[in-house]
């Protein structure tokens, strides 16, 4: 049976663009952030609490935003009040950069799934700070962890990207309850070099040493791509550098499940990376003891039990949210 959200809300957000429609969004829930009276109105959909302590944090509930819904990190009150139980930011990057050119979100309603070629918009670390400081000293923070996911700006040389992502690390770690590299988003060019053990090695000592004695739990964000024998090596690099958790998994560029009439260059969500992605999730728990945050193809009660089933500590929505609405968070916790 189909919810309020995709009832009423969504037809109207499906008649426009779906760039239109995610900013559009994103302001209304900016704005609503920094009201008392809307923010208690967002949490009509709040599911009942199931703590989890991972990371040495505590997570009301075990659904995360993943990142790429608020980029800016603009409405944050707000995604808690709704629910949440952990917010991701990002992908940030050092520099302010404006993506790829539009359109570049396309829905595939029929399949329940997204493409998108966004190429890390964004308004840049330093920005991003600004903002985040002053949501904490307006005492506005919200109490669930906030993680940050961090990328390279698109201008930086592949072998400068370590500086890249130490830029962004430097200024924002203070503002993150765990902060998570993405080396996987297929629609910078190059990044996914960056999951190549030697490159991700450098980076992952060079961030580790960086975090000094107190770091804050650092993660990395993989490719549903990747063979088993890559896989095997990230593993190995992580593993050896101490990260604390995988999240598997980012955008697909295997679009075979796509009629060829529709299909877009770019990154697949949604539920066409529902099986894909719970494979990874098993494959890493059986081969690593290193905790997964699950990502990919959860769009309703079924197939978040699936990624916990496969071992995954924590989920994180994004497709199945747009599809779904905020119901989604209570159908899950209800069922679990």
């Amino acid at each position: 049976m189909k919810n309020g959200y995709e009832r009423l809300v969504r037809p109207l957000l499906f008649s426009v663009d779906a760039e239109a429609a995610h900013d559009l969004t994103i302001r209304l829930l900016g704005s609503a952030s920094h009201f008392d009276l809307a923010l208690r109105v967002l949490k009509f959909f709040q599911p009942p609490s199931k703590p989890k302590t991972l990371f040495g944090l505590n997570f009301p509930n075990p659904i995360g935003l993943a990142a790429g819904l608020d980029k800016n990190g603009v409405a944050l009150p707000a995604w808690a009040a709704v629910g949440f139980g952990f917010i991701e930011i990002g992908t940030v990057t050092a520099k302010p950069q404006p993506g790829n050119p539009k359109p570049r979100i396309f829905r595939l309603s029929a399949q329940q799934a997204l493409i998108n070629r966004l190429g890390f918009n964004n308004d840049g670390a330093d920005a991003i700070a600004d903002r985040l400081r002053r949501l904490r000293e307006g005492g506005q923070w919200p109490a669930v962890p906030v993680g940050i996911n961090i990328g390279k700006s698109r201008a930086t040389p592949l072998e400068e990207a370590t500086d890249d992502y130490l830029y962004s690390f430097r200024l924002l770690r203070n503002f993150a309850d765990y902060i998570t590299l993405n080396v996987s988003s297929p629609n910078t060019p190059g990044l996914r070099e960056l999951q190549e053990p030697q490159k991700l090695s450098a980076l992952l000592h060079a961030i580790r040493s960086e975090a000094g004695t107190a770091p804050k739990p650092v993660l990395v964000k993989i490719s549903p791509d990747l063979s088993s024998m890559e896989l095997e090596a990230i593993l190995a690099a992580c593993e050896e550098n101490e990260i604390a958790g995988i999240v598997a998994t980012n955008t697909t560029l295997e679009h075979s499940s796509v009629p060829a009439v529709i299909d877009k260059e770019g990154g697949l969500s949604g539920a066409p990376l529902r099986e894909r992605a719970t494979a990874f999730v098993r494959e890493i728990v059986t081969n690593s003891a290193i905790p997964v945050i699950a990502s990919g193809g959860i769009c309703d009660a079924a197939s978040a039990r699936e990624k916990f089933q496969a071992g995954a500590q924590l989920i994180q929505l994004y497709t199945g949210f747009v599809y779904r609405g905020p119901g989604i968070l209570r159908e899950i916790m209800d069922q679990l």
